[in-house]
């Protein structure tokens, strides 16, 4: 019999990661990813989900990539400054990748489940970024993601992440927004208040 974990079987063998991504557009063909951030979640004895880990990287654009300005006026990112510390995307990736992989062996899931706020839109931009640095170990499943857009509308009415957030009793710094990590950290906490409260699933 192949050996599972609480979380494994929570979520049928998949890993649940919480990612946001700041870019230069909305085409993840020829735009810009600039910030990547995941939030890998564990389960605790009593099978409540919590944020255990952040990982993140900022990203140079790859070579031709699009900024278009009112991207970043939005997300406020200065890819010239000097304090950045930014890898290039076939540096980047392997920061995130490769300790998803290894919650993944941990808790003895088949594949990682992207988690975002439209996660689609973040998925698009991993999968292209992956694509274009030929990493052929890509952790997250491929099409299917866990989006909080349509959980915080079933459990709050509401699908805007800030409110989403708010309506979930936890604080939201309108400063902070549109980081990567900020961002991500807030929809994981949102993900883990969201299905805790719908109760456990029996092992």
């Amino acid at each position: 019999m192949t050996e599972t974990s609480a979380l494994s079987r929570r979520f049928r063998g998949y890993l649940p990661v919480v990612v946001d991504v700041e870019t230069g557009g909305f085409d993840e063909r020829t735009d810009a990813l600039l910030q990547i951030a995941a939030v890998i979640l564990d389960i605790d004895e009593l099978g409540r989900l919590y944020c255990a880990e952040t990982v993140s990287c900022h990203v140079n654009p790859f070579a031709g990539a699009n900024l278009d300005p009112k991207s970043m006026e939005v997300n406020g990112i200065d890819v010239d400054h000097p304090f950045r510390l930014a890898l290039d995307e076939r540096e980047a990736l392997p920061k995130i990748f490769q300790p998803v992989r290894a919650a993944v062996r941990r808790h003895h899931c088949n594949k990682a489940i992207l988690v975002g706020h439209n996660a689609h839109f973040d998925l698009k931009f991993v999968n292209a970024a992956a694509e274009r640095c030929g990493i052929k170990r890509n952790p997250f499943h491929p099409f299917s993601t866990l989006d909080t857009v349509s959980l915080a509308a079933l459990a709050y009415g509401q699908t805007v992440l800030a409110r989403s957030v708010r309506s979930a009793g936890l604080d939201w710094n309108a400063d902070e927004a549109h980081s990567a990590i900020y961002d991500a950290e807030m929809t994981a906490a949102l993900f883990c208040r969201i299905v805790n409260g719908f109760g456990l699933v029996q092992a």
